[in-house]
């Protein structure tokens, strides 16, 4: 069978004028109801779909920048927090050498008032020590020049030429 013979067995290959008038009458009777009822409904539908993908763009654009704005606020902060923090270690650091220092200064003040104080008790004992010693030699002294006294005036002819050279040593001054 060529195409010919098969274009004849079926009319749906082979259309006839009739058929092409009623096929284009009932497009454009389709096309003209999908015009006047469907069409605007459709359009509007697109549009309020077109509008709504618009605004969701224009949503996450505008989310986007906060984000960004955001973020370098949070760098912003950040940096002012570590500076914050840098300058806080840096007067701890300060102060604790302040403290150190004047630690330092007071215990070398105590330690220089002690030392005074030490060598003003030892001045004190050594002048106690030196007046007991003095005491002491005195109180030997006179106890030694007793015992002689007593041994060179155990006799009167002794107790005699003591008074007389006293005398004369009295009568020359």
């Amino acid at each position: 069978m060529n195409i010919h013979g098969v274009l004849l067995l079926n009319p749906l290959l082979s259309p006839s004028y009739g058929l092409i008038v009623w096929t284009l009458l009932a497009f454009l009777t389709i096309l003209f109801l999908l015009k006047k009822f469907a069409w605007k409904p459709i359009l509007n539908a697109l549009s309020e779909r077109e509008e709504s993908i618009q605004n969701a763009l224009d949503s996450a654009k505008k989310a986007k920048e906060e984000m960004a704005s955001l973020q370098a606020d949070n760098e912003k902060i950040l940096n002012e927090a570590k500076a914050e923090r840098d300058k806080l270690l840096k007067e701890g650091r300060e102060m604790k050498d302040a403290i150190i220092a004047e630690a330092k200064s007071k215990a070398q003040k105590e330690g220089e008032r002690l030392m005074a104080i030490s060598r003003e008790n030892i001045h004190n004992e050594k002048m106690a020590a030196i007046t007991e010693l003095k005491n002491q030699v005195a109180t030997l002294s006179l106890e030694i020049a007793e015992r002689i006294l007593k041994e060179e005036l155990s006799s009167q002819e002794k107790q005699k030429t003591l008074v007389k050279a006293l005398l004369d040593d009295v009568n020359l001054n």
